[in-house]
């Protein structure tokens, strides 16, 4: 997963730069769960931490090109920086608990669970940043989390398994990542990005005599390849965002739910149960009801 800024840009004409943003979101979008499929597939026979470090050395390969256009003082140097540390820590925790809880849960319904997030953050954004919600806005919330229960449907025991357990804590902490980023707008995309790649690289690293595995060519080859992927939907969100705004391209990055069960029923033969396409269902409009709605508000 990855950091998608949040914000609003009313009273734009829509037109032909609305429709391009949305054609790099969708891109951006399906890219991004692409990037997430080879991660599972990854993690099934290598360690957390050596798809994090790799995965991020190809990334910063692609991005160093960059850095050095835009000057390595006006990206490096920041005001801040301890937001731009706790973002960091979120960012590491979260891609951790993804690829934790996608080694033992199939794909879609890790992504199910992640479509929550607008809802986390509508409900985090009340104490965290003030922000006030309505009764329409918090019976959507409500509604949302039901389906989320749908999805990953308590065991006989009552209890959560210990992977779903996993993936609500990283949507929390992807929850907390997007409001962390709320405050460093200021900020650019590609400084965001390179802070997010290196945390996650020096994340790896750390973790590399834990659980290491010796690499053939074709892993390291996949493992860089999520790097390009990685890097590619960043790219993409980003110049949706800049083309168009948030509250019309957003939408459609619920369209990962359609890759993700794709994938996950064609590569890892995960066939979608009935009751998780109806959470999913209801998280999805759940979500697109919050994002009406606060778009309302602020036109």
């Amino acid at each position: 997963m990855a950091e998608r800024s949040l914000a609003s840009d009313a009273g734009m004409a829509f037109g032909a730069a609305q429709w391009q943003g949305i054609a790099f979101m969708l891109a951006g979008t399906a890219l991004f769960t692409c990037n997430d499929a080879l991660g599972k597939w990854m993690v099934a026979s290598l360690s957390v931490g050596q798809i994090l470090f790799v995965r991020s050395v190809s990334a910063l390969v692609i991005l160093a090109p960059l850095v050095w256009r835009a000057g390595p003082r006006e990206v490096f140097v920041v005001a801040q920086p301890g937001r731009h540390l706790l973002r960091a820590l979120l960012i590491v925790a979260e891609v951790s608990c993804f690829y934790l809880a996608v080694r033992h849960l199939p794909l879609a319904d890790v992504m199910a669970v992640y479509q929550a997030t607008p809802l986390i953050v509508t409900v985090l954004a009340i104490p965290l940043l003030g922000e006030r919600v309505g009764w329409r806005r918090a019976l959507a919330v409500g509604i949302g989390f039901i389906g989320v229960m749908l999805v990953l449907q308590p065991a006989a025991g009552g209890v959560f398994s210990t992977a779903a357990l996993i993936a609500l804590a990283g949507s929390l902490c992807y929850a907390l990542m997007m409001i962390a980023t709320r405050r460093l707008r200021a900020f650019s995309a590609l400084t965001l990005i390179v802070y997010h790649t290196l945390a996650v690289g020096l994340a790896g690293l750390l973790a590399l005599p834990w659980g290491w595995q010796p690499l053939d060519l074709q892993s390291a080859l996949l493992l860089a390849l999520m790097g390009v992927v990685a890097t590619g939907a960043h790219m993409c969100v980003n110049q949706a965002l800049r083309l168009a705004p948030a509250a019309t391209v957003v939408p459609y990055t619920y369209t990962s739910m359609i890759w993700a069960i794709l994938l996950g029923w064609v590569f890892f033969a995960d066939r979608p149960t009935l009751a998780m396409l109806a959470g999913a269902g209801i998280i999805v409009a759940s979500g697109l009801f919050v994002l009406h709605r606060e778009r309302q508000i602020k036109s």
